[in-house]
């Protein structure tokens, strides 16, 4: 049976019987303080020429030649590109479209299930996913080419300098049909087709605008299929390789895409790909494995047929639960989720973002997920669980710290961000080159500049955590770790019991 006909409802009688655990006695949050913040926190990673509405204003204007340099052995040198915009990945001054556009769709799917909670700080979420879109519609605006970056990484991360200073070169390297790079296409794809669907509400002509671009370039990354990995190699590897393959942003760009359009193309796309999707039980930059599961589930949550979708974000549960026979993550004795690779609290926003949005699918449909003989996780368990981990974020943890920056009373001071380190133009309007830096980067002062509302990569696996620049693994923020936590802080300031 295929997917389009996977989608007749039935009602599901099964009782809501799941496991449910009391309250961990932890102080209450302010969630709404920390929602504002979480958005504020991509004000400071804008790259380009920054709005009157601009509210982290230590920041300024940066990298507004971005185009004009292309790689050579894709374009002619006279050649150029407005590609001025977008983000800066994390404490660098690259710009990666592959991690900046999962970032956006999970901004998009953050305002598209949790937007109504969101209040005045809606228009701020929107604010941040539009500067993402605007550049987006550059990176994808000469036929036959999609960009992947804006910045040679090697130069970048041998120096330590203001984006609004810098000086290394800003080569553009673009992806086409003799260079594919169907993971980067296919996941600007998924983030133009998600916002499409939240600016329907607020701006029809854009959303008609973005879901039109989504399609082609979804097309694009379809036809001409292959890594860029493989097109792009050390400018984009080891930083962000594709670890899982390609196929994955495929089926994720095409489930958008049938959430947007409700064509049945893209359903049958699914149909027709997702046995190339098998890591369950991984969702992030790299793997949209879960993602796709649970998105594809709010579809078919009450089917008589709706394998292998609903069975695998099941699994996922199971594997996330620590009460769970089948757990396959780790958890620190302060409560942690933990899963290999750096910046580890992008493992744990992003899972709780998840269990988030299922927890609602399951909550409509009555049901709960078995997970061994006498272990069931209701929507309730599920919430709690996703509680636990912003809870620990925002301080309840055993260094009674927070690892949002300017929440709380105790937070990190020395992050691993170029911008917040050293003095902003306002204090220091003179150039500092790339090894000037240096100094701000091994000094033992708290950054200048305070990156409010940036989450860092977070403690190790036995809650310690040293306040180091130097050690990035843990004390760098990036987009992809703030984004879907953005959606769980929204649902959790309207439900904070």
């Amino acid at each position: 049976m295929g997917f389009m006909q996977r989608l007749v409802m039935m009602v599901i009688g099964t009782s809501l019987l799941g496991v449910t655990r009391r309250s961990m006695g932890w102080e209450q949050h302010s969630y709404g303080e920390a929602l504002t913040k979480s958005i504020l926190f991509f004000e400071g990673q804008r790259s380009g020429k920054l709005p009157p509405t601009q509210r982290m204003s230590w920041r300024k204007d940066s990298a507004l030649q971005d185009g004009s340099q292309l790689d050579q052995s894709l374009f002619h040198p006279s050649h150029q590109v407005d590609l001025v915009g977008g983000y800066y990945d994390a404490g660098d001054n690259i710009k990666f479209n592959f991690p900046m556009a999962f970032s956006t769709t999970m901004l998009a799917w953050s305002v598209i299930e949790f937007g109504k909670f969101m209040g005045p700080d809606l228009k701020h979420a929107l604010d941040a996913i539009r500067w993402a879109t605007d550049y987006f519609i550059k990176a994808t605006s000469v036929p036959g080419y999609v960009f992947a970056q804006v910045g040679d990484p090697k130069f970048d991360h041998n120096c330590w300098e203001r984006p609004e200073d810098m000086d290394q070169p800003r080569i553009a390297y673009a992806v086409s049909k003799n260079y594919p790079g169907s993971e980067v296409s296919a996941e600007i794809a998924a983030a133009l087709a998600a916002s499409s669907i939240v600016y329907r509400k607020y701006h029809l002509g854009y959303s008609a605008r973005l879901l039109q671009r989504a399609r082609m370039v979804f097309d694009f990354a379809d036809k001409y299929r292959g890594s860029y990995n493989d097109s792009l190699g050390p400018r984009v590897c080891p930083f962000y390789c594709d670890f899982s393959g390609y196929q994955d942003e495929l089926v994720w760009g095409a489930t958008w895409l049938f959430r947007a359009t409700k064509l049945p193309y893209y359903g049958n796309y699914i149909d027709q790909n997702i046995h190339n999707v098998k890591n369950f039980g991984e969702f992030g930059w790299d793997s949209k494995d879960a993602g796709i599961n649970v998105l594809v589930s709010k579809l078919l949550i009450n089917s008589t047929s709706s394998k292998p979708f609903i069975a695998n974000a099941d699994k996922f549960v199971c594997a996330v639960l620590p009460e769970s026979p089948s757990v396959s993550v780790s958890y620190s004795r302060g409560g942690l989720l933990f899963k290999s690779g750096g910046s580890n609290l992008q493992h744990a926003t992003a899972i709780s973002f998840l269990f988030l949005v299922y927890a609602g699918y399951l909550h409509k449909a009555n049901r709960e997920i078995p997970c061994g003989s006498d272990v069931f996780a209701s929507s309730e368990r599920l919430r709690e669980l996703a509680r636990s981990q912003v809870d620990y974020i925002l301080g309840s943890n055993p260094l009674k710290m927070s690892y949002m920056v300017g929440y709380g009373q105790k937070f990190p001071e020395r992050i691993h961000h170029r911008a917040s380190s050293l003095p902003s133009l306002d204090h220091n309007p003179s150039h500092v080159d790339c090894k000037e830096g240096s100094n701000y980067f091994g000094s033992q002062n708290p950054n200048p500049n305070l990156l409010v509302g940036a989450v860092v990569g977070g403690p190790d696996i036995n809650d310690s955590y040293q306040d180091s620049r130097a050690d990035f693994v843990h004390s760098e923020p990036t987009t992809y770790i703030n984004a879907p936590l953005v959606g769980v802080l929204a649902y959790f300031n309207a439900h904070p019991s």
